[in-house]
């Protein structure tokens, strides 16, 4: 996985930019549906790292999470 993207998530995380790290994990699920796509080559190594980085963002998301009642679910939705 690239330090580079853990860098960026680290950051949005700290300053709890949720709309970024939103965005971020939608342009990797739309580059791993493209891979998934390719024919003609094996394209396993980049759709792992992919999934890595999903991830990552993931994790990151769970990270600015409200606590358990603390806001409405559709609030955070």
């Amino acid at each position: 996985m690239s330090k580079a993207l853990e860098l960026i998530v680290a950051g949005y995380v700290k300053v709890r930019d949720r709309p970024a790290l939103t965005s971020l994990l939608a342009h990797r699920r739309k580059v791993l549906a493209e891979l998934q796509a390719v024919s003609g080559i094996n394209p396993e190594n980049a759709v792992r790292a992919i999934q890595a980085e999903l991830a990552l963002i993931e994790a990151g998301l769970e990270q600015l999470k409200p606590p358990p009642g603390s806001m409405p679910d559709n609030e955070w939705g």
